[in-house]
């Protein structure tokens, strides 16, 4: 898996998982997961979406994920969550 493949896999699923537990109040992932795998989250890597990757420049914080709630697509977030965790 190529590196930009690999950095929208890696921020999809931190913040489906930050979604999880700031919004839902739910677990879906070790939080000693959760904190390695936002060490590797690399904001110079764009993935095609510029929204997007501005919004992780602007706001993601590795040491917490209180960032979540500033996603512009939470809608997205929902259904992801919905599909994949309950």
């Amino acid at each position: 898996m190529d590196r930009k493949s690999e950095e929208i896999k890696r921020r999809i699923k931190l913040c489906v998982a930050a979604y999880a537990y700031e919004v839902k109040n739910d677990s879906i992932m070790p939080d000693a997961t959760f904190d390695e795998e936002c060490k590797k989250v690399d904001v110079t890597i764009t993935t095609g979406n510029e929204k997007m990757d501005k919004w992780f420049k602007d706001e993601f914080d590795p040491c917490t994920g209180q960032w979540i709630h500033n996603h512009p697509e939470k809608g997205k977030l929902e259904e992801l969550y919905q599909k994949y965790y309950r």
